[in-house]
């Protein structure tokens, strides 16, 4: 992994419920523009940034929920640790342990610690707390005191992030960098920050338009750490830093519970997840043996869990637009920690080349063959199928074997 950072990002747009959107693609090898969001019964976190990057946490609805959860409740709803570990037949009680997995946000959660705390209590997961040594948080240059200013939309997806490291990588350590602002060059200051600091896998839940390597820097250019980033949630169409060639693009998908199969789970792609293929960037060397579609990079490249209609139980205090408690979140930024915590169980980030080893290693994924985020030639840019496809990669874990 290796990286230059970004440039401006989509047009604005209100918080407002999510509606299903498709999109028709222009030829193989060019970029569409990313369309508005995606995604039944949720809202969007963080409205569309003019400039900057905004976050891919979509909270859901209490009004308009689906698939029996509550939002807001005293008690959790949604997908526990439990169930992330069993979909994804991880390691999670015996691996990880000692490394860090970084999160990358904007502004700063005051209550990012204790939040946290009260996760891993409801779940039985062992303590991580500045004073053991397993959690810490830091400005963009690395200051513990030097913290940006509060926001309370941010937090909520600082909450989403940290718990789902908890729930894949209990054993793993949590460092939280917050970047000053959600301009593209301080959340980049602090990607580089969080490598410095020795991250095994560093998380970006957040995107802006479809940008170049070559400009602004090498923030995501770090080839011994795992860098993942959230493709979007608008349905088809390509984000950065997604679409660089230096991170691992993580889609999304509809995770649910199948009694009387052999995995005990099915997946389909999510049809708000985030997909296409960059105008201005080198494609991943071993996704030319999948047929992407793609004359440059292809996204995503893996993928978890992103539906809101299968959401994660998720806990955040801070009060914002009348929520706080336990909620349930969706959004890619619930697969892009996800999958930097399955890099952390792995521990060879520091010896792959991590965007490219899935590649090498598909068969160690559960392919997902169903669904799509979109229309658009050709389809494998948007329809899920036997191989690579848009929405979801190559897969979701099988196991660490891929990572």
């Amino acid at each position: 992994m290796r990286l230059r950072p970004i440039l401006a990002a989509v047009a604005a747009t209100c918080l407002a419920s999510l509606a299903l959107v498709g999109a028709t693609a222009p030829a193989a090898g060019a970029a569409p523009a990313p369309t508005g969001p995606a995604g039944k019964h949720a809202v969007r976190v963080c409205a569309r940034a003019v400039t900057g990057a905004s976050c891919q946490a979509l909270r859901v609805d209490p009004a308009t929920s689906a698939s029996g959860v509550t939002p807001a409740a005293a008690t959790p709803s949604g997908l526990f640790p439990a169930d992330l570990q069993s979909a994804y037949k991880l390691p999670s009680a015996t691996a990880g342990a000692g490394r860090t997995i970084a999160i990358v946000d904007a502004f700063d959660d005051p209550a990012a610690e204790s939040d946290l705390g009260v996760y891993r209590s409801q779940f039985g997961l062992p303590a991580c707390t500045t004073a053991n040594g397993c959690f810490r948080k830091v400005g963009q240059t690395g200051s513990r005191t030097a913290l940006p200013r509060k926001n309370a939309s941010w937090a909520e997806e600082i909450s989403l992030d940290v718990d789902m490291v908890s729930a894949t990588c209990p054993l793993c350590h949590i460092l939280l960098v917050e970047a000053s602002s959600n301009s593209l060059a301080n959340l980049g200051a602090a990607v580089n920050t969080a490598a410095r600091l020795g991250a095994t896998a560093i998380s970006n839940s957040y995107g802006g338009s479809d940008a170049s390597d070559s400009t602004n820097g090498s923030f995501y250019n770090h080839p011994d750490i795992a860098v993942t980033a959230s493709s979007g949630d608008g349905g088809f169409g390509v984000e950065y830093p997604a679409s660089s060639s230096f991170v691992v693009a993580v889609g999304g998908t509809s995770l649910r519970k199948a009694t009387g199969t052999s995995r005990g789970w099915t997946e389909s792609a999510w049809s708000g997840a985030g997909s296409g293929c960059s105008t201005f960037n080198t494609a991943i060397p071993s996704a030319a043996s999948f047929n992407t579609g793609c004359a440059r990079r292809a996204v995503a490249d893996v993928s978890a869990v992103a539906d809101p209609n299968t959401g994660v139980a998720v806990f955040d205090s801070i009060p914002f637009q009348g929520f706080s408690g336990w909620l349930v979140f969706g959004g890619t930024s619930v697969s892009s920690p996800i999958i930097a915590s399955v890099y952390g169980l792995a521990g060879n980030a520091a010896t792959i080349d991590a965007n490219d080893f899935p590649y090498q290693h598909a068969g160690s994924l559960f392919d997902v063959t169903t669904g799509s985020n979109g229309t658009c030639s050709p389809s494998q840019l948007c329809t899920a199928r036997a191989g690579w496809d848009g929405p979801t990669g190559l897969g979701t874990p099988n196991g660490t074997g891929a990572f």
